[in-house]
């Protein structure tokens, strides 16, 4: 087959197997990440570089692209640092809050009973817990810090990952191959680490799409109130507070964090929902 014919029919393949739109926010989603590798050295600019001269510069500028703002600061540099720092705490949180959910999960399965009430209790409080409003709290309390602002995210939805993980373990555990793994004399931690939690991991990977998006807009809800990420560094969040001051005169400086959120928590929505169809056996 000649190597153009080839391409077209990959193409067409691909076509088939992935809707237009997935594709789209698949791409848009490898856009971001690679962003996030490689911020410091595609920046222009340093985000807290001023340029006093240059002070609230309409996007189309021959220094700056995507325009300035009341500080003279590029806003196509701290875009691209914003996008950083809001996925690797999209990110840390997400992966904190599906080990510590799973973790739970699997433990209330393994020894039920007590420790199986008290998972689930806990659960209960923490899905009935206006997660915002304690954030708010934690994060007046205690300060903001990047450390800090990760970890209490971590603990967002970790309740999803305990219930799915819980009744998962449960139903796994009463198949074939786990009665057998243990009658092999296989212990306790082989058993959920390398035979349950393989059966189960796709339904928790589409769980994690569906959770990661909510911490991106909840971080994004935290900077815009103040108490998320902290000056001299900048997220999304950050970047929309602080811009909505001039929404009328420069409104390019919220518009750009706005519009990269509203884009990116789509397309990880619609590869989610992508993933749940072809991974799902219940959906098939």
């Amino acid at each position: 087959m000649p190597p153009r014919r080839g391409y077209f029919a990959a193409i067409a393949t691909l076509r088939r197997h992935v809707p237009l739109s997935v594709g789209l926010g698949l791409l848009w989603l490898l856009l971001m990440v690679l962003i996030a590798i490689f911020a410091p050295l595609i920046m222009p600019y340093n985000i807290t570089a001023m340029d006093l001269s240059s002070r609230l510069a309409a996007p189309g500028h021959p220094s700056h692209w995507l325009g300035t703002d009341e500080l003279g600061r590029d806003v196509l540099s701290r875009l691209l640092q914003s996008i950083r720092v809001s996925l690797v705490i999209a990110f840390g949180a997400t992966i904190i809050s599906a080990v510590f959910g799973t973790t739970l999960g699997f433990a209330a399965a393994k020894f039920r009973g007590a420790v199986e009430h008290l998972v689930l209790v806990l659960a209960d409080f923490q899905a009935a817990l206006p997660f915002l409003i304690m954030s708010l709290a934690v994060l007046a309390f205690f300060g903001s810090s990047m450390l800090l602002l990760v970890c209490l995210m971590g603990f967002y939805g970790w309740e999803r990952y305990a219930r799915i993980a819980r009744g998962l373990a449960i139903s796994a555990s009463s198949q074939g191959y786990a009665a057998a793994v243990v009658q092999l004399g296989a212990t306790p931690m082989r058993v959920y680490v390398r035979h349950i939690l393989p059966n189960v991991a796709s339904t928790l990977i589409v769980s994690m799409t569906l959770t990661f998006p909510e911490i991106i807009l909840m971080e994004s809800g935290l900077s815009f109130l103040g108490l998320g990420v902290q000056p001299p560094e900048s997220s999304l969040g950050n970047m929309v507070g602080f811009g909505r001051e001039y929404l009328t005169t420069a409104p390019w400086i919220m518009l750009a964090p706005a519009f990269v959120i509203m884009v990116t928590t789509l397309s990880i929505s619609l590869a989610g929902d992508w993933l749940r169809d072809k991974l799902d056996p219940t959906v098939r």
